[in-house]
């Protein structure tokens, strides 16, 4: 999984509606397969990267490194290094991505909500 080019369809596509709706910007910045999962996973306070990778049913290391470097590349998450032997690396949630707690409560409440109605 490599990185974008500028230039690519993808990317332009995603520059024009992000620009045009601040939901669409937020989601894209959320949104995925694993995002959200990592997110969730920090919200009780600071992980290593072990513990997320144990935490989250499914997701390779590679994938979890991906995902947590675009989450801090967006300012979603700190990433804190050690300077100790051997390497002791921690992730916690930024100020930024607290705010979206009472939104992630909201949204676990319509998808219980609408997961039964799909019933």
């Amino acid at each position: 999984m490599g990185e974008r080019k500028l230039n690519s369809t993808n990317m332009l596509n995603e520059t024009r509606i992000t620009q045009d709706c601040d939901s669409i910007y937020a989601i894209c910045k959320i949104g995925g397969r694993w995002k959200m999962m990592i997110l969730h996973q920090l919200k009780n306070g600071t992980l290593r990267f072990g513990e997320l990778r144990d935490a989250i049913n499914g997701i390779t290391e590679r994938m979890l490194t991906l995902q947590l470097k675009e989450l801090e590349k967006d300012g979603l998450i700190i990433r804190t290094v050690y300077a100790q032997v051997p390497p002791k690396v921690e992730y916690n949630l930024s100020p930024i991505a607290c705010e979206l707690l009472p939104i992630w409560l909201k949204l676990d409440e319509w998808g219980a909500k609408h997961r039964e109605l799909m019933k």
